[in-house]
């Protein structure tokens, strides 16, 4: 295997060393870990073994714990509302032994964190927007010890490295209609220091925040959901700070005095002091800039001839990534700490399975009451004839509320075509297939229609007419949106902040150029390594045959993420749900990390999923949809060698990778 220094214009070879992998460190529960300087040595990953459901797309494999002294995976298994119980001490083959499951009435589980003999759970309410618990319990006999309440909707759930506390993401998601929007917050939980309960339970909120709301929007956090979708949606209705923060997951200090928490569709990291329960900061994390070198995009699944899914890496001026990071993990390096992210992406979509949100008369919006999506294609937004053309099929009625419709900016998006035809405003930036000249063909991409438009000093819009003229005599019957930057979803990549939120590196467009055979290292499928990632590049997790499929959206979805120390190295595991498969990364130099392995172990891509599993053939698909990774150190593994443990949610399976020196060059 080659092995690769990145920056974020230029890779570098670099020699690998082989031997035995000790670990002189280990990690904590949620991937706390703490390196010396690097003395390199190439890794890479092969399939140990597999536990499977049989269950397809009900998420029966979701985040995974280890307790290393019963030498057991718990596993959340959404599709029973419990958490799968594994019998790893041979993990060549995990076998099913017990299940937990709360005896709350239609909660669900949604995490599950191990500490010390202690196992802490996050459980969901029914309905969501309700008061969540976490829950303790003993690892070995499966006793509930404790139960406290918690805020709407834990997500994530994990041990302080002292074990002193337990903390949980509460997400506080909206109800689908948007009627009902819970408060994010962050729950720190004391735990007994003889393991015999849960102590003091405080909440560290936002509404503290309040009043620097607009200089939050202006610094670049996002917050954009409705205060009330019974009327209009603009910048005077707008949810309050604390209703749209959306904690997603933590991770902490090795000292444990500090927690930094992601909040995904808020495009931000929250810093949370543990002792005190206190949110001290939001820290909004910027844009990836898609039209800077090093990060260029396939912006499209159909911009081939005829509209054939095809390669087309551009740069996009004008166009974003908004991080909206999923997973995150941290680790320290001289004293300072590193906060790891996999930026998937998420879109706030709640009411789009409601047809009377997109209403059912061509002439008419919809109902707003009923929801708020954010998300349209490019050539949707940005048509001379507006908006109404899409009455009853995909138009937002909160963005049909807001203008007539929208435009490209022409001092932005020229290259494509913008302003050069004032029959065509937007030019060719808005057609699926790519511009013989140009390249161009953003038609299909993803994007947020809430921000990137011009405004007023108050944040309403700038009109304009449909040449694309300013037009002070407009409002939001006959005027058009100017947009200036397009938002889209995700970074598909893996970043590395400081403790402050300031970018340290980022991979670009490795991901993707290295699973579209683009580099000058070889990217194979299966767990034989023998298919081209090519032939199946930016394929969906559910789909057989995707070619391109994932590029109008988030591409490869990095959405998992575990940190581990081996040796004196500190390794990054990332999943990417919808291609599949894990990307490994050596990361004791935060600016320089370097390409180590990249292993999906996924068989089948040619018959649907769907089909092998309505044929009882499911185990010949192999693993889909990475969800939760968890590293286990050679010190607490059962076979001696550090593992790496994927929840596949897709598939229905536990998949269990031994870590070991590369042997390929």
């Amino acid at each position: 295997m080659k092995r690769w220094m990145m920056s974020a214009t230029a890779l570098a070879v670099a020699a690998g060393l082989s031997g035995c992998l000790g670990d002189s460190g280990g990690s904590s529960s949620d991937g706390v870990v703490t390196p010396p300087a690097a003395a390199p040595q190439d890794i890479e990953l092969s399939l140990l073994g597999r536990y499977s459901t049989g269950a397809y797309e009900v998420s029966a494999a979701e985040i995974p714990a280890f307790d290393p002294v019963n030498q057991r995976i718990f596993m959340v298994n959404a599709r029973s509302g419990a958490v799968d119980v594994l019998d790893a001490s041979n993990p060549a083959t995990p076998t099913l032994v017990d299940s937990l499951a709360t005896d709350i009435p239609g909660a669900t589980i949604n995490s599950v964190a191990w500490r010390d003999g202690l196992l802490a759970v996050a459980v969901e309410a029914s309905p969501k927007t309700s008061p969540g618990s976490v829950e303790l319990y003993d690892a070995t006999t499966l006793t509930l010890i404790d139960r406290v309440q918690v805020g709407a909707l834990p997500d994530m759930v994990t041990f302080t490295p002292d074990g002193r506390y337990v903390l949980v993401a509460n997400e506080g998601e909206p109800s689908n209609d948007y009627s009902v929007d819970p408060e994010g917050s962050v729950s720190v939980v004391e735990v007994l220091a003889d393991g015999s309960g849960f102590g003091t339970a405080r909440v560290a909120g936002f509404g503290q925040f309040e009043a620097q709301k607009q200089q939050l929007i202006e610094r670049g956090v996002r917050i954009y959901g409705p205060g009330d979708n019974r009327v209009a949606y603009g910048p005077d209705n707008l949810a309050s700070v604390a209703r749209d923060m959306e904690p997603e997951y933590i991770t902490v200090s090795p000292d444990s005095g500090t927690a930094w928490v992601s909040l995904q569709e808020n495009n931000a990291l929250a810093r949370l002091d543990v002792a005190s329960a206190t949110i001290t900061d939001i820290l909004p994390l910027g844009y990836k800039d898609y039209g800077q070198p090093g990060n260029q995009l396939d912006a499209s699944d159909e911009d081939g001839p005829a509209g054939a899914p095809a390669l087309n890496f551009q740069s996009w001026p004008g166009v974003v990534g908004m991080y909206h990071p999923d997973a995150i993990a941290s680790y320290s390096v001289e004293d300072s700490t590193y906060i790891v992210s996999a930026n998937e992406g998420d879109a706030r979509a709640w009411g789009e399975d409601d047809d009377a949100y997109w209403g059912s008369d061509d002439s008419l919006p919809g109902d707003r009451s009923k929801g708020f999506v954010e998300e349209i294609r490019l050539k949707h937004l940005v048509h001379h004839n507006g908006f109404s053309r899409r009455y009853a099929d995909d138009m937002p009625p909160q963005l049909a509320e807001l203008a007539r419709g929208a435009l490209l900016d022409p001092a932005v998006f020229s290259y494509c075509g913008a302003g050069l035809d004032p029959s065509r405003p937007s030019g060719s930036c808005r057609e699926d297939e790519a511009d013989p000249v140009s390249g161009a063909g953003l038609g299909r991409l993803n994007v947020s229609w809430v921000q990137g438009y011009k405004t007023q000093a108050d944040g309403s819009p700038v009109y304009h007419d449909a040449a694309g003229n300013p037009d002070p005599t407009a409002d939001a019957s006959n005027g058009y949106l100017m947009y200036h930057t397009l938002h889209s979803y995700g970074a598909r990549s893996f970043s590395i902040w400081d403790e402050d939120g300031e970018l340290v590196w980022d991979s670009g467009d490795f991901f993707e150029k290295f699973l579209a055979g683009q580099t000058d290292y070889e990217c194979l499928l299966g767990e034989d390594r023998s298919i081209p990632c090519l032939e199946y590049f930016n394929s969906g997790h559910d789909e057989a045959n995707g070619f391109d499929s994932r590029s109008d959206a988030k591409g490869p979805e990095p959405e998992g993420i575990a940190l581990g120390r081996i040796g004196e190295q500190t390794f990054a595991f990332i999943g990417l749900e919808r291609m599949g498969g894990i990307m490994v990364f050596d990361i004791t130099d935060p600016s320089q990390p370097l390409f180590q392995d990249y292993l999906n172990t996924r068989n089948n891509w040619v018959d649907e999923p769907e089909e092998l599993a309505a044929a009882g053939r499911l185990d010949e698909a192999g693993d889909l949809g990475p969800e939760g990774l968890a590293f286990v150190s050679a010190e607490d593994s059962p076979s001696g060698e550090p593992l790496l443990i994927v929840g596949n949610e897709v598939s229905g399976t536990t998949a269990i990778f031994q870590i070991h020196p590369s042997e390929r060059q």
